[in-house]
C-alpha cells in the first residue's frame, strides 16, 4: 500500500527474490487497457519475470467496480495458493483493497472513497431505473442535497450526478440522512481488523509529504517527455463522460481546455466534423503562446491534482489504521525519493519489508502453515478466516472461543497449556486440546 510514486510495484517486484510471489494490481485505474504512460504501468521488461494480474486487462469503455475487483482478486488469489505462491496485491486504491479483504460490501450504497479522483465514484454505479421512477418527483440536484444534508455534499462533487441521486435517493427512501446512513453501515458492515476475509500483512511504503510532492511533480514532467500528451490526444472526445472508465483518470480531464483549443483550429470551432489526430504538432505549440501557456496550465494541473491524490491517500491510511484497526507496517522510502540509489532502496525499504513478512509468517499459523523462516515458503496455503465456527475449551471452564484463528491462539496459550497438563497429571483426558 502507499500513497501514488511512493515505489509500491518496485518493491512488490524486488520481494520476488524472496518469495514465490505473483501479483494482482490494485490500482483502479492500471486495471484498464490504454493510457500506459499516464497511469504509469510497470513496463513488461521491468516485471522481471513476476507475474501481475488485473493490469491493463478491463476495457476502457466499462466500469470495474469495487465489486468487480473484488470478484475477481479473490479468483486469482484462489489460483495463486493453488500453484503454492503467494499473492502480493499492490495499489493505492485502497477502497479496492479494502473491498477484497473485508467480509462486506456495499454493493448498491455509496461510500467514502476519498482517493480515485476529483469525481470518484464507488460500488455499483448503474441506478436502477425502477429506482428512479418510484422517486420521479423528488429533485435529484446539487443543491438539494447541499441544503439536505451538507456533510454528505462536501464528500462528493457537485457534478457527480451518480452520487448525488444514490445519496438523495437514500434519504427519500428510508427517511435517514446519507451521512448518517454510511456512517452506520460502514461500521457495521466493514468492520474491524479481527473480521477480515484473509489473514493480511499489510505493508506501507510512506515518505514524506514535501519529498512526494517534489517527486510527483518530476514524474509528471517525465510523463509528458514519454509520450503522455499523445495518450490523451488519441483518446479525446470533446463529448466524452469524464466519470466513467478509464477517463477518470487524473490526466486525462485536465488537457480538455487545450486539446479543444488546439484540435478546433482550422475547423472554426466545430467539433461535429471529422478531427483529424493523426499528427501533434509539439514544435507548433510551443511556439505559439496562447496554445502554450494552455498546455503549460494543465500540465500544472495535473501535478496539483496528484498532489491532493496523495493527501487523499494518505488520509484514507490513517483511517484504516484509526476506525478499522489495521495494523499497517509503514516503511520509510523517503531518503530513496529524494535521492535513489540501491543501496538506499533495498537498506530502507526492501529489507524491513522482507523481514516484516517474514515476522507475519512465523506469527500467523492460519496465514501460512508451513513457513519456515530460513528457507523461505513450504506448500503455502492462505485459507479464509474461520470467523464463524464455535470452539469450547472444557479445559479452561467451557470457554467459548470465536472461530479457527482464536481457537489455535488459544490453545497455544501458557494458561491453556498450564491447565491441559493438570488435568491429565489428575487423569481427566476427555478434553479437546
Amino acid at each position: 500500500m502507499g500513497a501514488t510514486g511512493s515505489g509500491k510495484s518496485r518493491l512488490a517486484i524486488d520481494l520476488a527474490s524472496q518469495f514465490p510471489i505473483e501479483i494482482i494490481n490494485a490500482d483502479s485505474m492500471q486495471v484498464y487497457e490504454g493510457l500506459d504512460v499516464l497511469t504509469n504501468k510497470v513496463p513488461l521488461h521491468d516485471q522481471k519475470g513476476v507475474p501481475h494480474h488485473l493490469l491493463g486487462t478491463i476495457s476502457p469503455t466499462v466500469e470495474f467496480t469495487a465489486k468487480d475487483f473484488r470478484d475477481s482478486a479473490i479468483s486469482l488469489i484462489n489460483d495463486i495458493t493453488s500453484r503454492n505462491h503467494l499473492p502480493v496485491i499492490v495499489g493505492g486504491t485502497n477502497y479496492y483493497i479494502q473491498a477484497l479483504v473485508s467480509r462486506f460490501l456495499l454493493d448498491d450504497s455509496p461510500v467514502d472513497t476519498d482517493e480515485l479522483s476529483l469525481d470518484e465514484t464507488y460500488g455499483d454505479k448503474q441506478q436502477p431505473n425502477e429506482l428512479m421512477q418510484e422517486q420521479e418527483n423528488f429533485s435529484y440536484s446539487y443543491d438539494n442535497l447541499k441544503d439536505l444534508d451538507p456533510v454528505a455534499a462536501n464528500r462528493i462533487h457537485p457534478n457527480d450526478q451518480r452520487k448525488i441521486n444514490q445519496y438523495l435517493h437514500i434519504y427519500a427512501s428510508s427517511g435517514v440522512l446519507p451521512s448518517k446512513y454510511l456512517q452506520e453501515k460502514t461500521m457495521e458492515n466493514w468492520g474491524n481488523a479481527d473480521n477480515l476475509r484473509y489473514n493480511c500483512c499489510f505493508i506501507c511504503v510512506d515518505a514524506s509529504l514535501h519529498v512526494i510532492d517534489k517527486y510527483v511533480d518530476k514524474r509528471v514532467d517525465q510523463m509528458i517527455d514519454s509520450g503522455l500528451l499523445l495518450e490523451v490526444y488519441d483518446i479525446f472526445n470533446p463529448d466524452a463522460d469524464y466519470t466513467r472508465g478509464l477517463r477518470q483518470a487524473i490526466g486525462v480531464r485536465e488537457f480538455e481546455v487545450f486539446l479543444k483549443t488546439y484540435l478546433s483550429k482550422g475547423q472554426n470551432g466545430n467539433f461535429e466534423s471529422p478531427i483529424d489526430k493523426s499528427k501533434l504538432n509539439m514544435n507548433e505549440i510551443l511556439s505559439t503562446p496562447g496554445e502554450k501557456e494552455l498546455l503549460q496550465d494543465a500540465i500544472d494541473k495535473v501535478k496539483l491534482n496528484t498532489r491532493r491524490l496523495v493527501r487523499r491517500q494518505k488520509r484514507r491510511l490513517i483511517r484504516l489504521q484509526t476506525l478499522f484497526g489495521w495494523n499497517i507496517h509503514y516503511v520509510d522510502a523517503t531518503e530513496c525519493l529524494s535521492c535513489f540509489t540501491e543501496e538506499s532502496w533495498t537498506t530502507n525499504v526492501v529489507g524491513p519489508s522482507i523481514q516484516i513478512i517474514k515476522s507475519c509468517f512465523e506469527k500467523d499459523i492460519n496465514l501460512v502453515p508451513n513457513f519456515d523462516a530460513t528457507n523461505g515458503i513450504k506448500g503455502l496455503k492462505l485459507n479464509e478466516r474461520d470467523l464463524w465456527t464455535q470452539h469450547i475449551c472444557k479445559a479452561c471452564g467451557n470457554k467459548v472461543l470465536r472461530g479457527g484463528y482464536e481457537w489455535e491462539q488459544h490453545k497455544q496459550g501458557r494458561n491453556h497449556r498450564k491447565r491441559v497438563c493438570r488435568l491429565r497429571k489428575s487423569g481427566i483426558t476427555a478434553l479437546d486440546e
